[in-house]
């Protein structure tokens, strides 16, 4: 059998920046489950007036649960548009709702959804989002449909998105439900599947939303989008920094994902021999996956660099496999063993992903093992010994000992949340007056700082001794603890360090989610695509449900 990827191997974020979507992705466990299930989609509710302003409802109903997408369309001035966290208004507005809401409900949520942070939702609700148009993308595809015509093709694929949203929030924000009240129902264990859910019906809220407006300015000339066009349509996001501390806050969820990936990527390397029909399935999902790639754009230049690499690991990995046909022994291993001594980590990634795509039966079923319901983790042991201690701390951070933490390169960041929006930001230590609002997303730091602590302390003392006299460092103990059960949640990286690019936390998690094209806009924010290519619900069936994440075709 061969061996998981070593955490230090795995958690740097160098390559956490360069992870890929793959089976186990949040997007594709929830389109084969509801394929899989059949579940049933209506739109009870289409009250959207002339000038695109109203609401409508959306209902996806799983076996004994019904899921409401309640949506609200705006008329938007273009000068009040903005992706930022700031932003007051948007175009459009959602909230997830648990169950199909009545009247009463519908007006609460219209005095409130469209306020985003400014309202208030109840525990009825699964999650709050807002979107906004991509205008021009938009204008052009009213103004064609209206004539009676098919919007261009080539606008389609640079853009990908009629909008795009700039938050899904769940998870008990802004009163919304807790997790806890939807984590054992079956088709909501899976992390994150009231989020993506809400996000695939909004797809299909914004495709009729452009097309009734369409109808409305073209009468009887208009006409309905192409299904091959519409499919390539998904939903954009524009990520920032406000995700990035959650893979620092959440190591025990994070190791789930990580390790449910290299369990799976472990589990195929270690197949003696592949198929001929397994063998033929790799190859096609890697020539529609290089179509994808194709239309990978990016104007910033650390994208630019890293595309520009991929595409020469596209070329170096056709070149082995025109010598190595995969029919020898051991040919996952050995094409993950190549790939790690020649391709850059961005095609090592996309290769680890790819040889999962053949093995739905040794790989799908890890996605049940990938939420977080150990809530015991987070309790502090306070009779292991300071030796113990110290032996954790060194293993996950002993690397971060050896730096010298006053020197401003490896300080020269601080995170702190910010007094507007609550939101996670990051600051420069010694230009900002920020340092009494840092908040412990350093723990590369905080271990090195707690090892200088105890190196004069005895190692048979309890842990519960040197915390009563050090509390400042429980939250870095506690860490250390929980890394027995999750070797794969912390990053063995500096978060604070001068050249800290917390772009590389976001896509690790978005990664997860299944989005593709990530297109950086700074070091500190992203704009993806989610659900380009998926099926509608409508259209929505095993066949389809799962490998849509690579577009067919010779475009």
């Amino acid at each position: 059998m061969v061996d998981r990827r070593a955490p230090e191997t795995v958690m740097r974020l160098s390559r956490l920046g360069s992870l890929h979507q793959c089976r186990l992705s949040f997007m594709r466990q929830l389109t084969r489950r509801m394929a899989a299930e059949t579940w049933q989609f209506t739109r009870p509710v289409f009250d959207i007036d002339a000038n695109g302003v109203g609401h409508a409802v959306y209902t996806a109903t799983a076996g004994d649960h019904s899921y409401s997408l309640v949506a609200f369309a705006h008329d938007l001035p273009d000068h009040m548009r903005s992706d930022r966290v700031i932003a007051e208004a948007w175009d459009a507005t959602f909230a997830l709702f648990d169950g199909i809401p009545t009247k009463a409900d519908i007006a609460r949520l219209s005095q409130n959804v469209p306020k985003q942070e400014a309202g208030r939702v109840s525990d009825n609700e699964l999650s709050l989002s807002r979107a906004n148009r991509s205008v021009r993308l938009w204008a052009h595809v009213v103004e064609n449909l209206a004539k009676g015509r098919q919007p261009d093709p080539a606008q389609i694929e640079a853009v990908g998105y009629l909008m795009r949203t700039t938050a899904v929030y769940g998870s008990g924000k802004f009163g919304a439900a807790d997790r806890e009240k939807i984590a054992d129902r079956a088709e909501m264990q899976a992390p994150f599947q009231a989020e993506m859910l809400s996000v695939f019906l909004t797809r299909w809220f914004v495709r009729d939303l452009v097309e009734h407006m369409a109808q409305i300015q073209g009468g009887v000339r208009s006409t309905t989008l192409d299904p091959a066009l519409a499919s390539r349509l998904g939903i954009g996001n524009s990520t920032g920094l406000g995700m990035a501390p959650f893979i620092v806050n959440h190591p025990v969820l994070f190791n789930n994902w990580i390790i449910a990936r290299e369990e799976a990527i472990a589990r195929v390397r270690s197949l003696p021999k592949a198929k001929p029909e397994e063998i033929a399935q790799f190859v096609s999902v890697l020539t529609r996956a290089n179509r994808s790639i194709d239309r990978w754009q990016s104007e910033h230049p650390v994208q630019i660099a890293k595309l520009k690499d991929l595409n020469q690991d596209r070329a170096a990995l056709a070149d082995f496999l025109a010598t190595n046909d995969l029919t020898g022994p051991s040919p996952w291993d050995a094409l993950v063993t190549w790939a790690e001594g020649t391709l850059s980590e961005e095609g090592q990634e996309l290769v680890a992903s790819l040889i999962l795509e053949p093995y739905p039966d040794l790989v799908d079923g890890l996605g049940s093992c990938m939420a977080d319901s150990n809530g015991d983790a987070f309790v502090i042991d306070g009779a292991m010994s300071i030796g113990q201690m110290r032996d954790l701390l060194m293993a996950s951070f002993g690397w971060a000992s050896d730096l010298d933490w006053v020197a401003p390169e490896h300080c020269a960041r601080a995170w702190y949340v910010s007094e507007e929006k609550l939101e996670p930001r990051l600051g420069e230590r010694f230009d900002e007056p920020i340092a009494d609002y840092e908040q412990p997303l350093a723990p590369a730091r905080d271990a090195a700082l707690a090892l200088d602590a105890l190196k004069d302390w005895n190692a048979d003392t309890l842990i519960a001794e040197f915390l009563a006299t050090h509390p400042q460092h429980r939250h870095t103990i506690r860490r250390a603890q929980i890394s027995q059960i999750a070797p794969y949640g912390e990053i063995r990286d500096n978060t604070i360090s001068a050249d800290v690019m917390p772009i590389d936390m976001l896509r690790a998690k978005l990664s997860f989610f299944g989005a593709t094209h990530f297109d950086p806009r700074s070091d500190r924010w992203v704009r993806i695509c989610m659900y380009s290519g998926a099926p509608y619900p409508q259209d929505l069936t095993p066949e389809n449900a799962d490998l849509w994440v690579y577009p067919e075709g010779t475009a």
